[in-house]
C-alpha cells in the first residue's frame, strides 16, 4: 500500500485481464484505497470497463439502484436514483411523482408498482447509449 508501485509479470497481467473486463492499460492505471485488496477492486470495477458485456453492466446497475436491497426497483428506489442524478437541480414533488409514474407506466410490465430485474433489463436493451455511458474512462 502507500506510494510503492506494484510490478506485474506478464503472466499476472494477463491473468488480471482474463479475470476482468479491463484492458492492459486499465489494469496498470487502477489504484486501491486500502479498504480492499487489489483483486477485490478489479472485480468490483471491471464492470465499468468498455469491454464488459451489457448483461453484466445491467445487473450491476440494477444492484446499484436497488437501495433497499429487495431485488426490485420500487418508488423509493426510483426517487433516490432521480434525486442523485439530478443533484442540485432538485425536482418538485409533483415533478418527481410524474416522472416516477411515467417510468413505471413505460417499464413496469406486470403492473406491480416496481421494476424487476427482467423489466429493468428490458429498459437497458432499449437504451442505445447504456454501454457507452455506464463506464469509467481511465
Amino acid at each position: 500500500m502507500g506510494q510503492s508501485k506494484s510490478q506485474f509479470s506478464e503472466e499476472e497481467l494477463q491473468d488480471y485481464q482474463d479475470l476482468t473486463y479491463f484492458t492492459k492499460k486499465e489494469v496498470l492505471y487502477s489504484s486501491q484505497d486500502g479498504d480492499c485488496t487489489f483483486e477485490d477492486f478489479l472485480d468490483m470495477m471491471s464492470v465499468f470497463s468498455q469491454m464488459a458485456p451489457k448483461s453484466v453492466k445491467a445487473e450491476h446497475a440494477f444492484r446499484i439502484f436497488d437501495f433497499d436491497g429487495d431485488d426490485m426497483l420500487g418508488v423509493a428506489d426510483l426517487k433516490q436514483v432521480i434525486t442523485k442524478v439530478t443533484g442540485e437541480n432538485k425536482l418538485r414533488e409533483t415533478e418527481m411523482s410524474w416522472l416516477i409514474q411515467n417510468i413505471l407506466e413505460e417499464a413496469d410490465l406486470d403492473d406491480d408498482g416496481a421494476l424487476s430485474f427482467a423489466e429493468f433489463e428490458h429498459i437497458i436493451d432499449r437504451s442505445s447509449d447504456f454501454l457507452s455511458t455506464f463506464r469509467i474512462r481511465l
